[in-house]
């Protein structure tokens, strides 16, 4: 079976990176954990950290949060499902909302459970994925700030999840007016202005986050080092927190190109021959992880000098070259990863999971 794993140091590294950079811009922060998949092992790990809040977007991973550390607080990272409001208030302490009927629902259950529920407001700022519209949010927040044993405690936003629109200085001083707006009308302070995921952190460094954003949820830019402005890493941040290997079962030496008659693949790929490989050879090794696993575009060999050639369901296809490391059957290939390559890796029942130092 492939692997996948997280270096305990070098996670630590990245943490104590962010928690310098936002402790000095007046910015608190909840780890988004989702990556992990509940995976109790790896969540044991960030608690030991020291964090304070973890955020996720399944309920049973919250409530393996709470069986693990009952103080840290839990927040529920999309707008809940009416089916599973008793379990969100029991083991979420916060939830992003943005329907009116929703929260009423919230509000009765923990009425009900006798605990008092806490609530981000989400608000549309141009992604177009959840989000109460600009121009509703007064009428919004004044329908349900009265609701018994719930707390509106930020305005929030998601930015660069679906359209891929990005976060700017412009759309945070847009959200950080609608928060003083409201506390002006009706004279309620709101903790948090909520301005965003790992997305929002280039901006810290371009001094382009207006002083009303006090709250960011960061899970890509922890767990890879990512700058996902430009693609790279942020400069003193560790890129291989976590990764996955495989193990070589064939290597031989092959034609570079393929023998019969070629249609699609059963992926719905079709490969062009280069006029350029007829009669060449390259060393071809088999390993034992394919697409049910991951997409090959999310794998990055640590070996700079490999190949992806393709994959199939369990087989992914190393070109060696001429192998000149001498790889053999039996021996792992490594490669770092791209989040959603993780996020499937960590949710497999085939893949092997460990921790490092």
């Amino acid at each position: 079976m492939a692997e996948i794993s997280l270096s305990r140091s070098k996670l630590r590294h990245n943490f104590e990176f962010l928690q310098n950079l936002l402790e000095s811009n007046n910015i608190e922060w909840g780890i988004v954990s989702k990556l992990l998949c509940g995976n109790k092992l790896f969540l044991k790990e960030l608690i030991d950290l020291g964090v304070k809040e973890l955020h996720d977007s399944r309920i049973s991973n919250l409530k393996h949060i709470k069986q693990l550390a009952p103080d840290v607080q839990t927040v529920y990272i999309k707008p809940p499902p009416r089916r599973s409001i008793r379990s969100l208030v029991k083991y979420a302490d916060v939830s992003f909302n943005t329907d009116y009927h929703t929260l009423e629902l919230i509000s009765k259950e923990a009425v009900k459970q006798g605990r008092q529920h806490k609530a981000i407001i989400m608000v549309e700022m141009g992604d177009l994925r959840e989000g109460v519209l600009g121009e509703n949010l007064v009428e919004f927040y004044e329908k349900v700030f009265r609701l018994p044993n719930l707390e509106i405690i930020g305005l929030g936003t998601n930015l660069n999840c679906l359209y891929g629109v990005m976060p700017s200085h412009d759309k945070l001083v847009q959200l950080s007016l609608y928060k003083q707006i409201i506390e002006l009308r009706f004279n309620k302070k709101i903790k948090w202005i909520s301005g965003g995921s790992s997305v929002t952190i280039p901006l810290l460094f371009k001094k382009q986050i207006p002083a009303g954003v006090n709250h960011l949820r960061v899970g890509e830019t922890l767990f890879f080092g990512a700058n996902l402005f430009t693609g790279k890493t942020i400069k003193g941040m560790k890129d291989d927190v976590i990764i996955t290997k495989a193990e070589i079962i064939e290597l031989q030496e092959k034609p570079l190109v393929p023998e019969g008659v070629m249609q699609e693949n059963p992926s719905g790929e079709t490969y062009e021959i280069k006029s350029e490989d007829y009669g060449k050879t390259s060393f071809r090794a088999l390993l034992d992880i394919g697409l049910l696993d991951i997409t090959p575009d999310f794998l990055i060999p640590q070996d700079k000098n490999l190949k992806i050639a393709g994959a199939s369901s369990d087989i992914l296809v190393i070109d060696l070259g001429t192998n000149p490391k001498k790889y053999k059957v039996g021996d792992f290939i490594k490669f770092k990863l791209k989040y959603m390559g993780a996020l499937g890796l960590f949710n497999s029942d085939y893949i092997i999971k460990r921790m490092e130092d």
